[in-house]
């Protein structure tokens, strides 16, 4: 894991798919960003799962209610929610103002900042700071008040690309849901160590690249 400053650049609204699943996509081998009092922290994201329009697994699909709000703002906007009623997760908005789907950021790869993400988690294994949504949540310092902020802005917590070349990718089934699971909406980086979940299920089929 890498301990030096990256030279990141802050990613615009313009430059995300709309799309739920091509965005779910395109946000592996980018970077979340969480600009602290102390210091930045930031990881590699290296797996993703996508709830689109219409998939009853869908945060919104329901309808716009108070605790779902975020998720009908603009592509870009963060939708932070509590899960199990102990883990906070964070999700991209995606598509247009107003629809209501999102992709949800499952694993990082922790590149800067490594030592303010031990003392949020403290006696983890380095490999297991921010594999999980819950886990990078809590590594990174993102609780409720993110949700519905702006991750194009370049300050804060923001998502930023360090200008490689596009991320191979693989796809296989969702995990911690109990409807649809037969999806193949989960996208991750093959070989990377920080994806989540068994590894007997990380064996999708894998397209060139993003």
């Amino acid at each position: 894991m890498a301990k030096t400053a990256l030279s990141l650049v802050p990613l615009h609204r313009n430059d995300l798919p709309v799309d739920t699943v091509d965005l779910a996509r395109f946000l592996l081998g980018k970077y979340l960003v969480h600009d602290l009092p102390e210091g930045r922290v930031a990881g590699r994201i290296v797996e993703t799962e996508a709830y689109p329009v219409g998939d009853s697994t869908n945060h919104a699909y329901p309808g716009r209610r108070a605790f779902n709000g975020s998720m009908f703002l603009e592509r870009g906007h963060a939708y932070v929610r509590l899960t199990y009623g102990v883990y906070n997760v964070i999700n991209v908005v995606s598509e247009g103002e107003g629809t209501g789907a999102a992709a949800l950021i499952r694993a990082l790869e922790p590149v800067e900042g490594i030592e303010w993400m031990r003392a949020r988690r403290p006696g983890t294994k380095p490999r297991d700071l921010t594999r999980g949504p819950g886990r990078l949540a809590l590594a990174l310092g993102i609780g409720p008040g993110f949700d519905g902020a702006d991750l194009c802005t370049g300050h804060g917590l923001w998502l930023g690309t360090a200008g490689h070349a596009p991320t191979p990718f693989a796809v296989t089934t969702r995990i911690g849901i109990a409807r649809e699971t037969h999806r193949l909406l989960r996208f991750y980086v093959p070989g990377s160590p920080f994806v989540s979940g068994p590894r007997k299920l990380l064996s999708g089929v894998t397209p060139a690249s993003s």
